[in-house]
């Protein structure tokens, strides 16, 4: 943003003043990228399957023991070793490539300690 109003200020003001302020936004600018790539390198990755470990997921064709489930509107294959019928909650313990590993989710597990 501030290389458009650096840009916008050398074509704008006057001579010697539309040099000076396109200088000083671009220095601004390029300390804002540093500025911006630091933060961005620091942050926690929040992709790949490895985040969906530990979450509930429906399951939307049996899984007897290989089936599927939904999760934030993807499907996913999945294997279900104790099998979960269509409609069912199922927490995710795992992966194999592709493939979810899945176990019947705890319904009663709401306790307020």
């Amino acid at each position: 943003m501030l290389i458009i109003v650096a840009i916008i200020l050398l074509l704008l003001l006057p001579s010697p003043w539309s040099a000076i302020a396109f200088v000083v936004t671009t220095l601004l600018w390029i300390v804002e990228v540093f500025a911006w790539n630091r933060t961005v390198k620091n942050r926690r990755r929040v992709v790949g399957a490895e985040t969906l470990i530990s979450r509930t997921a429906v399951v939307s064709a049996p899984c007897f023991p290989e089936g599927q489930v939904r999760l934030d509107g993807e499907t996913w294959d999945a294997r279900c070793a104790a099998g979960a019928s269509p409609g069912d909650e199922v927490r995710i313990t795992g992966r194999d490539k592709l493939t979810l590993i899945v176990e019947p989710a705890e319904s009663g597990n709401h306790s307020s300690g």
